[in-house]
Parts: structure tokens; C-alpha cells; sequence
């Protein structure tokens, strides 16, 4: 009985093991973890051809380079019905007739959802052989909806990705409205943000990839209130800049009645090409305190790396969410392509005050629910941004253990040198 328990529990304890090993590495994965000079690893989510033009623009836009490469998992979503057992594919360019005898046999409607995959895999295939700095893998997920966000971190913690691309449940329609996809992509996208193993990003597409390849680029817009989604979102944008095709603006949103001696030390803390320092007095700082000084520190390591023209950078002084709407219409107006915006998990603040309310889609937070709105009638594509993964020890953990920080205040993210060590 002795050994057939030891034999019973050993092969039972290496399975259950080894998943939380690897998750507990794993769960610390964002943009900001990553080093910009190093591979960025991203899992894009796809339901239907659609929505791939917009994701390889996404990519085009992200800047990838034989420097800092960018290592993209194309992941076919597809629903099963029925009891089948859900199924993950690796697509290829040919598949072979075995491969296909053997989905056929779990898979009745092959045919259809085989040209879609095949569609999937040539668009991302064709850009990777494109551009330079770009390893594209397709794989396709067989699964029921309420299941469907297990496939997705599964995936993604097997293939280390640090950024995890969902498109919206919602296409734009010729007339410039926007029509459901499928009721369930709604609950699968909530679901995944729920308990997210790293970083998100809900892409709202309207004609981004529309046109393909683009000669004349991008005008990317990115508006700043601050938290650490706002802070994912700025360390995207890090890797954008020095795109050839790109205008970047970042626009930094900022409450009339705030410490304007706060904003005076960050001006002159980007003014000298350093972040901002706090006085050497020892104080108890409240968490939102210790929010706003993460954010001048991101802010001003930003303007100190990619300064001198290569990024537009902008203030917007606001007292309400009235004047904050009014002032993103503004920006929106400037005709660019790409929103890029925190989604302000945990945020509160007197600019977005009361915007919740009346929010059609709180999953994209007030700003990207604002952009999105049909009633808004903003014209660019929208990528909400949310930080997962890095939330369980605060601003404070993340500063102090950072791999790229080694644990002192106002090291640029980002320096060279220090490896992917998430």
C-alpha cells in the first residue's frame, strides 16, 4: 500500500506543482518589466480575419526592430459546442492533410473555421517576412466562451507574453457605427481583465488596419491622468518613439487645485534631463501621495530618454470631468489614429468625477468609454491599457524590487544594461 500511495501521489504532485511554479515567475510580466532594448512578447487575440489587419498595424506602430524585437502569438479564438474536448492548434502556412484528417474528427465545421485560421496565419506570416524585428507564431484554441479566458492565460503564461492584445466586442460599421461581434466576446474580455497574470490591452478598431501598410504613418495620441495603467500605457509608448512613421503626442491631463509645487520640481527635474527628487525629510507618505510621485518619476524618466523633439508633450490644466471632455475633444480633433489611455483602475479623480455614471463600457474605464462612445463621435482607434500582473504590492514594491531600478528611486526604466529579469 506504501508504494503504490508513493507511486500514486508523486506524478500527482508534478502536475500540480510545476503550473503554480511557472505562474508565480510569470506574474510579474508587463511593459514596464520589459526592457525597451529587449524582445516584447505579446499574445493577440482574434476571433475572425477582421480584426488581424488591426492588430499588425498595432505591431507596425510599436516599433519593432532587430534591437528591440517584438515576438508576436497569434491566437485563433474559436467557440466549441457541444462535449468535444477543447483543442489548441499550431497553424502553419501548409498544413499537412493528417493535420486536418485529425482536427476533422473533433471539429465538424472545419472547413469554415480552417479558411479563417489559414487567413489569420498568411496576414501575420506575410508581415513578419515584412518587417524586420518581428517572430510571428499562430495557434488556434478550440474552447466553449465560458471557458475560453483559460485557454487565453494558458497560452499566455506558456509563451511569457507581456502584453495580452483583446480585441472589442464591437466593429465599426460603413456608416461609422459600431455593431456587436458576439454577445459572449463582451464576458470573455471581462473575464480575462479579472484575473490577468499580466498586462492587457482592449483594442477598440476603427480602420486602423483598414488601408494595410501605411506610407504616410500614424498619429498616435497619449493622455496621461495618472495610476499605474496610465503608466503601462506611457511605457508602450516608449517603444513607439524613433518610428520613422509615428507622431507621437503625449498629452498629460492635470487638476487645477493640485500641488503646483509638485509640477514645478517635475518641470525642472525634465528641464535638467533627471526625474524629479523628493526632499530629503522623512515623511509618511498616503498611498495617493505615493501614486503622484510614481507618476512624476515615470513622467520625468520619459522626457528625460526620449526628449529633443522626438516626442510632442503637452499640459492640459482641467478643474472637472466637463472641462477634461472638452479638452480630449479637442485633442480628438487633431485627427489622429491611435488613442492610447490607462484604463484608471483604482483611480479616482476630480477630472473623470462622476464620467462612471453613465459609462456604457466600464471595462474600458471612463477615458477609453468616453472614446469609444458612439455619442462622442471620435474617429481614431482606441487601445485601453491595463496594467495586470505587478498590482499585489503597490507603487511602492514595484519601485523597490523593479529589475530595472535595483531598488533605488529615479532610475530611468529601461536603462541598458539590465536584461528582462521579470
Amino acid at each position: 500500500m506504501s508504494l503504490l500511495a508513493t507511486a500514486a501521489v508523486s506524478p500527482l504532485m508534478t502536475k500540480v506543482v510545476k503550473p503554480v511554479r511557472r505562474l508565480a515567475s510569470y506574474k510579474r510580466r508587463t511593459i514596464w518589466w520589459t526592457n525597451p532594448d529587449s524582445e516584447l512578447r505579446i499574445l493577440a487575440c482574434i476571433h475572425t480575419p477582421r480584426q488581424a489587419p488591426a492588430i499588425i498595424s498595432l505591431l507596425d506602430i510599436s516599433h519593432p526592430t532587430k534591437r528591440s524585437p517584438i515576438y508576436i502569438c497569434a491566437l485563433h479564438l474559436v467557440e466549441l459546442t457541444g462535449r468535444t474536448a477543447a483543442l489548441l492548434v499550431v497553424n502553419s502556412a501548409a498544413p499537412t492533410a493528417a493535420a486536418k484528417d485529425q482536427q476533422q474528427q473533433n471539429i465538424p465545421a472545419l472547413g469554415r473555421v480552417q479558411a479563417q485560421s489559414d487567413a489569420i496565419t498568411h496576414a501575420f506570416v506575410d508581415y513578419e517576412q515584412r518587417a524586420g524585428g518581428v517572430t510571428a507564431q499562430c495557434l488556434t484554441t478550440y474552447s466553449p466562451y465560458d471557458t475560453m479566458h483559460e485557454d487565453v492565460f494558458a497560452v499566455g503564461e506558456d509563451r511569457h507574453a507581456a502584453f495580452i492584445v483583446l480585441p472589442f466586442h464591437m466593429h465599426q460599421t460603413v456608416d461609422r457605427g459600431m455593431e456587436v461581434d458576439h454577445p459572449a466576446i463582451r464576458g470573455l474580455n471581462q473575464a480575462v481583465l479579472t484575473a490577468t497574470p499580466c498586462s492587457i490591452g482592449i483594442l477598440v478598431d476603427r480602420g486602423l488596419g483598414g488601408s494595410g501598410y501605411r506610407e504616410s504613418g500614424y498619429r498616435v495620441a497619449v493622455l496621461f491622468f495618472g495610476g499605474a495603467d496610465d503608466r503601462e500605457a506611457l511605457a508602450l509608448a516608449g517603444r513607439m518613439v524613433g518610428h520613422p512613421r509615428i507622431n507621437l503626442t503625449v498629452v498629460r491631463f492635470i487638476y487645477r487645485d493640485g500641488n503646483s509645487r509638485q509640477r514645478q520640481n517635475h518641470h525642472e527635474g525634465a528641464a535638467a534631463g533627471r526625474s524629479p527628487r523628493p526632499e530629503k525629510v522623512l515623511t509618511i507618505m498616503s498611498e495617493e501621495e505615493r501614486e503622484r510621485q510614481v507618476d512624476e518619476e515615470r513622467l520625468g524618466q520619459f522626457q528625460a530618454r526620449w526628449g529633443e523633439g522626438m516626442v510632442e508633450y503637452k499640459e492640459v490644466v482641467a478643474t472637472n470631468a466637463e472641462e477634461t471632455m472638452a479638452a480630449i475633444k479637442g485633442v480628438e480633433e487633431g485627427g489622429h489614429d491611435l488613442f492610447v489611455v490607462g484604463m484608471g483602475h483604482g483611480v479616482e479623480s476630480p477630472l473623470t468625477e462622476g464620467m462612471n455614471e453613465w459609462s456604457e463600457f466600464p471595462e474600458l474605464g471612463p477615458i477609453g468609454d468616453l472614446l469609444a462612445s458612439t455619442d462622442f463621435e471620435a474617429t481614431g482607434s482606441v487601445l485601453v491599457v491595463h496594467q495586470g500582473g505587478a498590482q499585489g504590492g503597490g507603487p511602492v514594491v514595484d519601485l523597490l524590487i523593479s529589475p530595472d531600478t535595483n531598488g533605488k528611486l529615479g532610475r530611468p526604466f529601461g536603462n541598458k544594461g539590465h536584461g528582462d529579469r521579470a
